[in-house]
């Protein structure tokens, strides 16, 4: 859905350009932001390598595992109708985990994993389950502890301070998550 409105917007933008004779202004356009993306990604490439160099030592030394089965016994209350040794649980503490040090990219196959795993315990195989929309929940808001891309970033423009955004990082992350939580038990009832 979001894919098809951004192609929309992307054609609908560079049919405007053309029709109001402004094709040199679309042509520059298309060709600075696919350099300044070339840029972006260079740049930010090896702090994300180092991370998940990180996260990978850490599952090579059993570091996630442990870790993991600690935060499965936390999650276990928000997720009652999952078992209690299930192998969801080790899939969302992981992604909660890869979230928590602003790894996406290797939060993303975890959470798949997840979600897998959690439909392989729904009744109704059509629609999401409780345990489904509360572990999108809280994997939509995200704790980051280390907001690793934006830390990037800031480098990357040259900040004084990259890591000043840590702490409102990890004050509004908390926030939204409980606030999303909540909110997610609230309707939980009325389904």
């Amino acid at each position: 859905m979001v894919n098809r409105l951004w192609t929309y917007f992307i054609i609908i933008g560079i049919l405007y350009g053309l029709l109001t004779g402004h094709s040199m202004a679309v042509n520059e356009t298309i060709l600075k932001s696919a350099k300044s993306s070339l840029e972006v990604f260079i740049q930010i490439f090896p702090v994300i390598a180092l991370w998940l160099g990180i996260m990978n030592i850490a599952t090579q030394s059993g570091l996630l595992d442990k870790l993991a089965k600690l935060l499965s016994h936390l999650l276990h209350p928000l997720f009652p109708d999952v078992p209690k040794n299930h192998r969801a649980f080790g899939y969302m503490s992981s992604n909660i985990i890869a979230n928590m040090f602003g790894l996406g990219s290797a939060a993303t196959p975890f959470g798949l994993k997840a979600m897998t795993s959690l439909q392989e315990l729904n009744c109704n195989k059509k629609v999401a389950s409780k345990s489904m929309l509360t572990f999108t929940t809280l994997n939509t808001a995200a704790i980051t502890i280390i907001p690793t891309t934006l830390i990037a970033l800031r480098i990357m423009y040259g900040s004084i301070d990259p890591t000043k955004t840590v702490l409102v990082t990890l004050l509004s992350t908390v926030m939204a998550t409980i606030f999303s939580l909540i909110l997610d038990k609230i309707l939980a009832r009325r389904l």
